[in-house]
């Protein structure tokens, strides 16, 4: 009998594009921590502790092949000055953004990893899941890209009119990002980290045109994405990136998150052998599905992009709501064990 892979040799053979024994689970828990433990949200993302607890308590639950030290994309934003609003049942958001004129770009302090309480917090949870995991589970990272993080930094409107009508400011605006990027990823690739999930929403197609793309955040992201020290794959949030997929390719990204209105079959085509696919159950709609319903999906997205190696079966987003039942996560693990095992047939 082959001996069962550990999620870190299972997750490096299929990026190596090969197959290994099953296909990977990315169950990418933020808030479904709290709701583990007990605890309410703003409690959870209190004490590194509890989130690095309820990390490893979903692990040995529902079997994934990752945790993830990532809470809330506000915590970014807090490190720039805004603030954190947080939600009974849902994730955190940014509150007022810290850039509140298109001149105040030239004044904003770039945030020092070492004195930015919210990025510590999330540096020592790495640390402490890199005590219980080893070397045996990948810790994922996460940062938001250079180029979307304006989103929350001034909000989406006022982003959008720079972007036509300023490009001084655009470029003071992404050289700022870039550093702050770069030093954020690689503090969390030094505290533990495998891997980074490069979060970029507005690359695709869904939210501005691809030949604006091009110009702007597609070259930010080959220049970011240069200087990070380890393995990055990009993620579009569940917006579509099938259209942009040559385009990410060449940003030195490994991998791509595939959102759920993206053909996964022909997105596993056109990556096959140059970058891992995750994806792309539908996380909204996990919500309503029923054991039998979360079985069928996983069979369908195996099926779609299992053969040969190169993907990991994960949601759309990189987010389990805090609404999605147990007994669904549960029918999740246990189809990708009935149906994901190599030789898939």
């Amino acid at each position: 009998m082959t001996r069962e892979m550990t999620p870190a040799e299972r997750t490096a053979v299929t990026m190596g594009f090969e197959e290994p024994d099953r296909v990977p689970l990315f169950l990418l828990f933020t808030i479904y921590g709290a709701k583990e433990l007990g605890l309410s949200i703003k409690e959870y993302f209190s004490k590194p502790e509890y989130v690095a607890r309820g990390q490893t308590r979903l692990l040995a639950k529902f079997g994934g092949d990752c945790v993830t030290p990532f809470c809330h994309s506000a915590s970014e934003i807090e490190a720039w000055g805004g603030e954190v609003i947080f939600r009974d049942d849902g994730p955190p958001n940014a509150g007022r953004p810290p850039i509140r004129r298109p001149e105040d770009i030239e004044s904003i302090a770039v945030p020092a990893v070492e004195e930015s309480p919210s990025l510590l917090f999330g540096l020592e949870t790495i640390e402490l899941l890199k005590r219980e995991v080893g070397d045996d589970v990948p810790i994922v990272g996460s940062v938001l890209s250079p180029f979307s993080l304006p989103i929350l930094q001034m909000g989406f409107g006022a982003y959008i009119e720079l972007l036509y009508e300023e490009p001084d400011l655009f470029r003071t605006l992404m050289a700022k990002n870039e550093e702050f990027c770069v030093e954020w990823a690689n503090a969390q690739i030094d505290a533990g980290a495998a891997a980074i999930s490069y979060a970029d929403p507005l690359a695709s197609p869904d939210m501005i045109p691809r030949d604006l793309y091009l110009r702007t955040g597609h070259i930010v992201a080959g220049r970011t994405i240069s200087r990070i020290r380890g393995g990055v794959a990009t993620s579009l949030a569940s917006a579509r990136v099938l259209p942009v997929l040559e385009d990410l390719a060449g940003t030195g990204s490994i991998g791509v998150g595939v959102s759920a209105f993206d053909d996964l079959a022909a997105v596993k085509r056109q990556c096959a052998g140059r970058l891992t696919v995750l994806g792309n159950l539908n996380a909204i709609e996990m919500r309503r599905w029923t054991p039998a319903q979360a079985e069928a999906e996983v069979k369908k997205a195996i099926a779609a992009a299992g053969p040969g190696g190169g993907f990991i079966l994960s949601d759309n987003h990189g987010e389990i709501p805090w609404q999605v039942p147990e007994s669904v996560l549960l029918a999740i693990s246990a189809a990708v064990r009935k149906w994901g095992e190599y030789p898939i047939e």
